[in-house]
């Protein structure tokens, strides 16, 4: 028989349960439904968001165990329902809040925007790092992959099925769940592309900029500290939209040390700066790196990441140089593997180098002097 003691324990204990997709307790979701206890056994109702959800095992599993737990539950059984349509409405409602634009300025979501002069300096891979880099120090971290025609993203973060084709973020009506890796929430155009189509995206200023758009306001990133965006490189569609877009957001500038590549790696930065975009630091990647006998091989030269540094500050505010990475075939590996270095080989020269970027980011908040919070008298 029941007892409004033990019914109450159980709904406590279910209750806390946590959506691994939406990251908040089932009850504050409302997906829990009618509790019994009988001779033992308890009857536990829960509502899934959608049918097919791919957390219904996991989510199951931790309820029943949830109310096992509770003193005289000697048997579980778990009634698996999904929500309305309407229950759904109201939740993405709910979730959604009434901002369009969840990552305007008065948002506590650092927004940091990673950019690049040309390709093939190993922007996405330093993105990939840094996120989850920042992610391991006990950020909430967002990355975003707007390199719509060369995203790599998926890959460098091991997201990626046995047929090698990315998980598609779970829908919630208009609302999407981002995948997550490593603890980091993601989103790229490569999990949209219908099975078997080419990998080529080939569209145009309008489409880019839906896309991006998109990627702001209908995946449900939850409470993020910070929002990392993987650019692509140059100053095209892309970097006008977010500009246009996110004016708040401060801007990595990354560049290996040749100087064509440095020269370029600025123009990117200076358009950046054009949208009320202010610089924070220049990442430079592909560096010297020590053989085992000590000889320092520099591939690429020597002194582009300070040369870029330098003509931003010429330019506008001072903007250090935060980090140089150096070649490693580890760095690589893990970029071809879906395992980022900086957890796979945290003692390789190129992970320490991330990391040290991670730390200096972490301890150089933007201030919120004169910037009005969320927030509002009781």
């Amino acid at each position: 028989m029941s007892t409004p003691s033990t019914v109450d324990d159980i709904r406590r204990a279910v209750s806390a349960v946590v959506d691994p997709e939406l990251r908040r307790p089932i009850g504050e979701l409302d997906m829990v439904r009618d509790i019994a206890v009988g001779d033992g056994t308890a009857r536990v109702g829960i509502a899934l968001t959608i049918v097919g959800c791919p957390a219904a095992d996991r989510i199951e599993r931790e309820v029943r165990e949830a109310a096992a737990s509770v003193t005289g539950v000697e048997d579980v059984r778990v009634d698996v329902g999904v929500m309305t349509p309407s229950e759904r409405a109201a939740l993405v409602e709910r979730i959604r809040g009434v901002r369009s634009m969840p990552f305007t300025p008065d948002a506590l979501t650092r927004v940091i925007a990673v950019t690049s002069g040309k390709g093939g300096v190993g922007k996405s891979t330093v993105t990939a790092n840094l996120a989850v880099a920042l992610a391991a120090r006990g950020l909430a971290v967002g990355l975003i992959d707007a390199d719509v025609h060369g995203f790599s993203i998926p890959g460098l973060l091991g997201l990626a099925g046995e047929d090698g084709r990315p998980p598609q973020p779970t829908r919630l009506d208009d609302l999407m769940l981002p995948p997550v890796a490593h603890g980091v929430k993601t989103i790229s155009i490569g999990m949209f592309l219908a099975e078997g189509a080419s990998p080529a995206v080939a569209w145009r200023g309008p489409m880019l900029h839906r896309t991006v758009q998109q990627f702001l306001t209908d995946v449900h990133f939850g409470d993020l500290d910070v929002l990392l965006i993987d650019m692509p490189p140059g100053t095209g569609d892309v970097a006008i939209s977010v500009g246009q877009l996110l004016p708040h957001a401060e801007v990595l500038v990354v560049t290996t040390p040749q100087a064509a590549a440095a020269d370029v790696a600025v123009r990117s930065g200076i358009v950046a700066r054009q949208t009320g975009q202010r610089i924070i630091g220049v990442i430079e990647n592909m560096a010297a790196f020590a053989l085992p006998d000590g000889t320092v091989v520099d591939v690429f030269g020597a002194g582009g990441g300070e040369a870029v540094a330098s003509a931003l500050s010429a330019a506008g505010d001072s903007v250090p140089l935060l980090g140089s990475v150096p070649l490693s075939p580890a760095l690589r590996r893990g970029g071809d593997t879906g395992a980022p270095v900086v957890l796979s080989d945290p003692g390789d020269p190129a992970a320490r180098a991330i990391s040290a970027v991670a730390d200096a980011l972490t301890t150089t908040r933007p201030s919120l002097a004169g910037r009005a919070l969320p927030v509002s008298p009781a």
